[in-house]
């Protein structure tokens, strides 16, 4: 998918902290906005944008959790310092979503959309590691409400604002784009080992202007 993955030069499933963290007994609930309701009977995930097919597609929420369910060990870290080490998260391999709605050749980010219009850009070569994972469960357990259920992107070796809660679609872009967070100051790529947590840090080539 042609750029490096942040966080390669860390060996998969070994569980340090990345500079500046702190480990985590627990999971703190942190999110922007209330928590939206569950309707199973309107919920449905989108893939869009530079679809190879230049088509819309769409699962319900029936058939996204018929989809294959993979399992990833992977730690958790959080901009504002947390981290959590070692969950086992259960869900739908975001390889899965790129193999059954293939992006445009050209397309270099996805958008990963969310409840309430929250959005979060991603490269595509981080969104298609085989560790980034579209959660349904947490350590065997169905997620929470409060911590994205029916469904939240992990991308472990990301900060965890890139991994939006409740998300609701996906879209290939051409082009790079901010997302909710990055329009307000965080940085573009967001790699925990490199302490990315703000924009003025970027380097040039790092995301679009502000």
């Amino acid at each position: 998918m042609g750029q490096p993955e942040s966080g390669e030069h860390r060996a998969a499933g070994e569980s340090t902290l990345p500079p500046g963290q702190r480990l985590q007994r627990g999971w703190p609930v942190t999110h922007y906005g209330p928590v939206p309701k569950f309707r199973p009977e309107r919920w449905e995930f989108r893939v869009f944008g530079a679809t190879a097919d230049g088509g819309k597609h769409c699962w319900d929420h029936e058939q996204f959790t018929a989809l294959p369910f993979s399992t990833v060990v992977a730690d958790l870290h959080c901009v504002t310092k947390f981290s959590m080490l070692g969950a086992e998260w259960g869900g739908v391999p975001a390889r899965t979503v790129l193999e059954l709605a293939p992006p445009a050749p050209d397309v270099s980010h996805v958008m990963v959309w969310a409840e309430y219009g929250y959005s979060a850009n991603v490269r595509l070569s981080d969104f298609a590691s085989e560790r980034t994972l579209f959660a349904t469960h947490k350590d065997g357990e169905l997620l929470t409400a409060e911590h994205g259920f029916p469904l939240r992107l992990i991308v472990p070796h990301l900060y965890a604002w890139k991994g939006p809660k409740w998300v609701r679609g996906v879209e290939y872009m051409t082009a790079d784009r901010r997302g909710f967070w990055e329009e307000r100051g965080y940085h573009n790529i967001g790699d925990p080992w490199a302490e990315q947590r703000y924009s003025y840090q970027e380097e040039p080539g790092d995301g679009p202007e502000l």
